[in-house]
């Protein structure tokens, strides 16, 4: 098995529950690791999965706000799956590095694993 993995890909997004995220938006992180199964000797890119692809998945679904970071996670993973059938695992985690949460230093957020 072989994984396409893209890191520390940086957006600006309105995603969270509070009424001030969807106004003013926050800097996120996305990490995203794809399985799959070749089939083939990797000669070209036709036998393996296009990250420029897995990356376009990922934007739109960051230029859409949601409520949760959760419900953004799945929502990607379930599009990247469409991408190719020699998919096996995906694995998202997006982080929301400026919580608006009094006092707070850090970042919050979800990982999310899927095994097709």
């Amino acid at each position: 098995m072989f994984t396409i993995e893209l890191h520390k890909l940086n957006f600006f997004a309105h995603h969270g529950i509070h009424d001030e995220e969807a106004i003013t938006g926050t800097d996120f992180e996305v990490d995203a690791s794809i399985g799959f199964e070749p089939g083939e000797k990797i000669t070209s890119l036709k036998y393996t999965i296009n990250y420029v692809d897995v990356y376009a998945v990922i934007e739109k679904h960051m230029k859409q706000p949601e409520a949760l970071l959760e419900s953004l996670a799945e929502k990607m993973a379930d599009d990247i799956s469409k991408l190719d059938d020699r998919i096996h695992t995906i694995n998202i985690s997006i982080k929301k590095l400026h919580p608006p949460v009094k006092n707070f230093t850090g970042s919050v957020g979800v990982t999310y694993t899927k095994t097709y």
